[in-house]
């Protein structure tokens, strides 16, 4: 039986510099895609924002969703009102935006072609023994990424455990059992081509 599940840890991420920070890419599809030629279907990051303020690259092509894990950030877009982010809450906006940022924070990104790929983002709190999660109908991958705590997942007779900073990329063909400790948070990105 052909497994649906990879594990993702620290040594399987692209870590690259940018003006505010560090940015880790945890996957991107089409697989061998570069973010820098924006050639890519989705991706899925996460970034430190080291500096009390900065800009975000302009990606027109692209719908983003983001979220904190640690921190809070404050957004404008287009010289907007601010919102102010915390960690789990998450926020959709057009690539194309002038987005300006407040606050030092490690965020949790997803980036979407579009008119060639859709998907969400949510984040998940662990706060019973078990939870059951159901993928959206469609999804072609998910990515689970632990962001503190730990999480056993598992699928069938498929099964593994996350520690914070790692990963699961799957199919959606079937819905996970999640158990971890109480208070554990999980950001969920879930994609598919259109």
């Amino acid at each position: 039986m052909q497994s649906t599940f990879t594990v993702l840890t620290t040594a399987d991420y692209v870590t690259t510099q940018w003006s505010g920070g560090t940015t880790t890419q945890l996957t991107i599809a089409p697989q061998g895609a570069v973010y820098a030629e924006r050639d890519f279907l989705w991706r899925v990051s996460s970034a430190t924002v080291e500096l009390d303020e900065s800009d975000f690259t302009a990606l027109p092509d692209y719908k983003r969703l983001i979220s904190t894990v640690r921190g809070d950030m404050t957004l404008s877009h287009n010289g907007g009102a601010a919102l102010t982010l915390h960690p789990g809450d998450v926020h959709a906006f057009d690539g194309g935006d002038d987005t300006h940022s407040v606050g030092r924070c490690t965020d949790f990104n997803l980036m979407l072609r579009k008119g060639r790929a859709d998907g969400s983002m949510s984040s998940l709190r662990l706060d019973t023994e078990r939870r059951t999660l159901v993928p959206e109908a469609g999804t072609e991958q998910l990515l689970l990424f632990c962001a503190t705590g730990n999480v056993e997942i598992r699928r069938g007779d498929e099964h593994c455990r996350l520690a914070a900073g790692e990963a699961l990329c799957a199919d959606g063909s079937a819905p996970l059992t999640l158990e971890g400790d109480s208070g554990t948070l999980l950001m969920l990105a879930q994609m598919r081509r259109l």
